[in-house]
C-alpha cells in the first residue's frame, strides 16, 4: 500500500512515501536554526515554517519516488 507520511510536530517538516516497508522518497526540512536564537522551539515560528515547507517537501518526495498524488492510498500524519 502506497502511504504518505507527514510529520510536523516540532521544528522539522518531514514527508515520506513508503510502499510496505520500503522507503520510496523522503524530505526533511528543519527550522532548528531559526529556533536556536530563542533557546527552544517557538510554536508560531514552527507553524509558519511548516506552512512554507510542506508543499515543497511533498513535491520533492514525489519527484524522488516517481509517484503521483493520485497513486497514494493512505495518508498518515
Amino acid at each position: 500500500m502506497l502511504t504518505l507520511g507527514i510529520e510536523s510536530s516540532c521544528d522539522e517538516t518531514a514527508i515520506c512515501l513508503i510502499n510496505g516497508r520500503k522507503v520510496l522518497g523522503e524530505c526533511i526540512v528543519s527550522s532548528s536554526d531559526l529556533h536556536s536564537k530563542y533557546g527552544g522551539v517557538v510554536p508560531e515560528i514552527a507553524s509558519r515554517k511548516h506552512l512554507e515547507s510542506l508543499l515543497p517537501a511533498l513535491e520533492e518526495t514525489l519527484r524522488q519516488s516517481k509517484k503521483s498524488l493520485k497513486q497514494i492510498q493512505l495518508i498518515a500524519a
